[in-house]
C-alpha cells in the first residue's frame, strides 16, 4: 500500500515510518506542503498520515479532498492531547481519523492496525464499487448492442461497435470477431480493435488446436487463458504472440445452432477473468449471433418475396388481393394488362371499381355476408363473372378466390382470367352449329318435306285412279304413311329452327312454347312481353329460347308445377327472361355437385351470350329462373 507521511524529521515521524515499513507499505516522506502535494499527485497514495498538527496539514487535507472527492486515500492525523479544537477542525477539513499522541509506540502500532483494517475494508468496498460499475458498463454495452441490432444496423457495423465497446467494458487492449471461412479450416479476422493496421479483414488463424479460437470451437465452450506462454491446450497463434498477449478469453458465436465464429478478448498483462466476464462476453456473442440470424432471415425473406413476386408478375392470370373491406392491396402485371389500370390506380381502392353495375353495388354485401355468416358464394368455388376495364368496356372473367389468415387479419386472393377470346370462339362454334342446324332444318322442311308432299300427292292420285283395284287400299295406306313422315320431318325442322329469323322471332317461339307446354304437359303456361323486345341476333334468341324450354321442362318434371309463367322484358340497357312456377322449388343448397345437366346447360348458354343466370325459390314455394342480358340497340 502506498503511504505519504507529511512531517518534519522527528521521533514521531520515525516511529510511524518504522511501523508502516514493517507492515510492508511503500512510504513516501514530505517535509513541507508543496512536496507533500507533489508526492500525492505523483503516487496517489492509499494512506496519508499528517503529523504536523497545524494549519498547513489541514490545508493539505482540504486540497486533497477538493481535487479528488471520490478518491480512496485515507487521511490520518496525529493530534496532541487535549486538542479538541484541532479535532473539530480536522474533521471539517476531511480527515478520516485522529490519533492522540501518548508517546507510547505500542499504542501507535495498535492504532495503525485499526487504521490498516479500515483502509483494507474501504479498499474492498471501493473494489466492489468498481466491479459493480464495470458490470453496469457491461450491461449497458449489451443493451446498446441489442438496440443497434433491433434498429436494423448492418452486421459489420454492429461487429465493429461490439469489439470496441467490449474492450472498454472488460478493460483489455484487444478484442476480435473471427468467422469461419467456407470450405476452409480457418477463421478470418472479421472485426477487431487494438490489432496492427491492415489485419482486420485479412488475417486468418487456424480452426484447429493451433489457435485459441480453433480450440474454442473444438471444446464447444468458453476458453479462459491466464498465461499464454505456458498454455498447453493449444499452441500460441502468431496473431496473439506478435501482439504480446498474455491472458484472454473466447466464446463461440452460434448461428442457427451451428458454430459461426469466435468472439475473443485479450490483454498484454496477466489477468484472471472471472465468471461474470465470461457471461458478459457470451451475452455479446449471443447478440452478434442474433444480428447474423436476422440478416440471414431478412435475406431469405427478400429472396422468397422476389421469387413470389417473379411468379406473380410472370403468371398469365391476374392476381389481386383485397382485405375484408374489399380494399385492393396488390395488383400484379397480368391484372394490369387485363383491366388497363396500374397498381397506383387501384391499390387502396375498393375492388368493386373493377365491376360493372349492378354487380359493383352488390359486392360489398357479398363480402360482408361472408365475413358475418361464413356462407360462401364464390370463395373456394370459382365462377365466371363480368369485369369492367379502365376504358369502361365490359368483358367476361373466370374468377377463383381463396382466403388467407395473417394473424388477426383476413385477406382474399383472386385469380382472374380474361375469357373474352374463349367466349368468342365458343360463340363462333355455336353460331356455326346453329347455322348447320338451321340448314338441316331447312333441308328437312324445304327438301324432304316437299318431296314427301309430292310423293303423297302422286300416291293419292294413283289410289283414285285405281279406285276399285285390289292395290287401291294399299296405295291409300302408303299415302297416309307418307303424310305422317312429312309431319314428322316438319316437326324435326321446327325443333331445329325454334326461332324465326325476324327480330320478333323469340316472342313468337316463346308463345308457341307456352301453347305446346299446355298441350303436352297438361299444365297452365302463360307468356307475357313487357315492352317491345327486338333481338336481331338469332343465335342469342335461340339460346334464350333453349333456356326457357329447359326451365319449363324442369318445372314440370322435377318441380311438379301446375302453373308456369314466362315473361320477356327489355329496358335500361338490359333484357330479362324470367320463368316462375308454383312447384316445389329447388333444394336449399344448389352447389356444383347437385346441379343436374339441365341446370348446367342453362348456365352455360347464359355465359356464352354474356348473360347471367340466377335461380331462387319464392317465399310461398315455387322456383324463379332469371336470365339477364346486357344489351345495346346494335346487339339486340
Amino acid at each position: 500500500m502506498q503511504t505519504l507521511i507529511f512531517s518534519g524529521p522527528d521521533a514521531r515521524r520515525e516511529a510511524v515510518e518504522t511501523v508502516l515499513r514493517g507492515r510492508g507499505y511503500a512510504v513516501h516522506l514530505a517535509a513541507d506542503a508543496a512536496d507533500a502535494w507533489a508526492v500525492y499527485e505523483r503516487e496517489r497514495p492509499d494512506l496519508v498520515v499528517l503529523i504536523h498538527a497545524g494549519a498547513e496539514s489541514l490545508a493539505l487535507c482540504r486540497r486533497i479532498r477538493a481535487a479528488d472527492p471520490g478518491e480512496a486515500a485515507l487521511v490520518l492525523a496525529l493530534m496532541p492531547p487535549n486538542a479538541e479544537d484541532y479535532l473539530r477542525e480536522a474533521v471539517a477539513a476531511g480527515v478520516d481519523d485522529c490519533i492522540r499522541e501518548t508517546g507510547d509506540a505500542r499504542y501507535l502500532a495498535h492504532c495503525l492496525t485499526l487504521i490498516e483494517r479500515r483502509a483494507q475494508k474501504r479498499a474492498r468496498h471501493l473494489q466492489t464499487e468498481a466491479e459493480l460499475a464495470a458490470r453496469v458498463l457491461q450491461q449497458a454495452t449489451v443493451a446498446e448492442l441489442g438496440q443497434r441490432v433491433l434498429a436494423g444496423e448492418a452486421v459489420q457495423a454492429v461487429m465493429d461497435y461490439a469489439v470496441g465497446a467490449t474492450a472498454r467494458a472488460l478493460g483489455v487492449e484487444y478484442c476480435k470477431v473471427l468467422v469461419r471461412v467456407p470450405d476452409q479450416d480457418a477463421l478470418l479476422l472479421k472485426a477487431g480493435v487494438g490489432w496492427h493496421d491492415g489485419l482486420v479483414g485479412r488475417a486468418m488463424v487456424g480452426a484447429g488446436q493451433d489457435s485459441q479460437a480453433g480450440y474454442t470451437l473444438l471444446a464447444a465452450e468458453p476458453v479462459v487463458v491466464e498465461d499464454l506462454p505456458t498454455e498447453t491446450r493449444f499452441s500460441g497463434p502468431p496473431l496473439l504472440v506478435e501482439h504480446g498477449v498474455v491472458s484472454g478469453l473466447s466464446v463461440i458465436l452460434r448461428v442457427e445452432g451451428e458454430a459461426y465464429g469466435v468472439l475473443g478478448a485479450h490483454t498484454r498483462s496477466r489477468r484472471v477473468f472471472h465468471r461474470d466476464d465470461v457471461t458478459f462476453l457470451q451475452a455479446v456473442a449471443n447478440v452478434l449471433s442474433s444480428a447474423v440470424e436476422r440478416i440471414r432471415a431478412e435475406r431469405a425473406l427478400r429472396e422468397s418475396e422476389a421469387r413470389a413476386r417473379a411468379i406473380v408478375d410472370t403468371t398469365v392470370d391476374g392476381i389481386i388481393t383485397i382485405d375484408d373491406q374489399g380494399i385492393i392491396e396488390s395488383f400484379n402485371l397480368a391484372a394490369e394488362q387485363i383491366f388497363g389500370y396500374t397498381p397506383a390506380d387501384v391499390i387502396g381502392q375498393n375492388v368493386k371499381m373493377l365491376m360493372p353495375a349492378p354487380y359493383r353495388d352488390e359486392h360489398d354485401n357479398y363480402v360482408q355476408s361472408y365475413v358475418e355468416t361464413g356462407h360462401r358464394k364464390i370463395i373456394g368455388i370459382g365462377r365466371e363473372v363480368v369485369g369492367r376495364r379502365k376504358d369502361g368496356s365490359v368483358f367476361p372473367l373466370e374468377l377463383a378466390v381463396s382466403e388467407v389468415r395473417l394473424g388477426d387479419r383476413r385477406i382474399f386472393t383472386g385469380m382472374v382470367r380474361d375469357i373474352t377470346e374463349r367466349r368468342r370462339l365458343e360463340q363462333e362454334i355455336l353460331r356455326i352449329s346453329e347455322q348447320e342446324r338451321r340448314r338441316i332444318g331447312q333441308d328437312l322442311h324445304d327438301g324432304l318435306g316437299q318431296m314427301l308432299t309430292g310423293i303423297g300427292l302422286i300416291t293419292q292420285n294413283l289410289a283414285r285412279t285405281l279406285n276399285h283395284q285390289p292395290v287401291a287400299g294399299e296405295l291409300a295406306e302408303i299415302t297416309e304413311l307418307i303424310r305422317e313422315a312429312d309431319r314428322q320431318a316438319r316437326g324435326l325442322a321446327r325443333g331445329l329452327i325454334p326461332v324465326d329469323l325476324e327480330a320478333t322471332g323469340l316472342r313468337t317461339a316463346l308463345e308457341r312454347l307456352a301453347v305446346n307446354a299446355e298441350r303436352l304437359f297438361g299444365v297452365r303456361c302463360t307468356f307475357e312481353e313487357v315492352g317491345s323486345v327486338l333481338i336481331h341476333d338469332n343465335s342469342v334468341a335461340t339460346h334464350l329460347f333453349r333456356i326457357a324450354q329447359e326451365a319449363v321442362s324442369n318445372a314440370v318434371k322435377h318441380g311438379r308445377a301446375r302453373h308456369v309463367r314466362i315473361s320477356l322484358a327489355s329496358g335500361r340497357g338490359q333484357l330479362r327472361l324470367r320463368l316462375q312456377d308454383d312447384g316445389v322449388g329447388f333444394p336449399a343448397t344448389l352447389d356444383e355437385d347437385r346441379q343436374g345437366m339441365g341446370v348446367r346447360i342453362m348456365h352455360y348458354r347464359a355465359r356464352v351470350i354474356g348473360a347471367t343466370l340466377e335461380i331462387s325459390n319464392g317465399l310461398d314455394g315455387g322456383a324463379t329462373i332469371t336470365c339477364t342480358l346486357r344489351h345495346t340497340d346494335e346487339s339486340t
